[in-house]
């Protein structure tokens, strides 16, 4: 009888084990991220007036611990005008991650742009849906850039992606 006692204690703590996460631990994930209102001192562009932009951001994150991590994001951007459209943009989008509770996670990245721009956008991330295999998020993005001859500028997004 001891014998079993002892085999189920074992097969307990193994269980138990199982439903830990353990660090560092690599999510990957994938998105569309909608510009919706840029701001700069010469103006103030909405993206669907007259042209659309979309973004498909790809990403790694890489969770030291269950409060901070680090991402890395590659985000190609589309532009359509005119009844034609093309690659517009691609970001370089490194960035640590700082875990809030509740499911909210502030994003706080660099920005570099093949567009000659560069900056940084902070965001606040949110899982709406938590899967075993996946967990479905939204993003509310504020990307502020600068260079290029251009004025500086702030833009308010929208993001939602599959984090796996």
């Amino acid at each position: 009888m001891k014998k079993y006692v002892v085999l189920l204690m074992l097969i307990s703590i193994k269980l138990s084990t199982f439903a830990q996460e353990s660090y560092p631990k690599i999510t990957g994930y994938v998105g569309v991220v909608h510009p919706i209102v840029t701001f700069t001192s010469e103006s103030t562009t909405f993206n669907f007036d007259g042209h659309y932009v979309v973004g498909v951001p790809v990403g790694l994150n890489l969770w030291k611990s269950k409060k901070i991590g680090f991402s890395f994001e590659v985000v190609p951007y589309v532009r359509a005008e005119n009844g034609s459209s093309k690659m517009s943009n691609l970001l370089i989008h490194p960035g640590v991650l700082l875990s809030l509770g509740s499911g909210f996670t502030f994003v706080g990245r660099l920005a570099f742009e093949t567009s000659g721009r560069y900056g940084f956008t902070p965001g606040i991330n949110k899982v709406i849906i938590n899967n075993k295999a996946s967990k479905i998020f939204v993003v509310l993005p504020v990307p502020v850039r600068f260079g290029n001859d251009k004025p500086s500028s702030a833009t308010i997004a929208f993001q939602v992606g599959l984090a796996f």
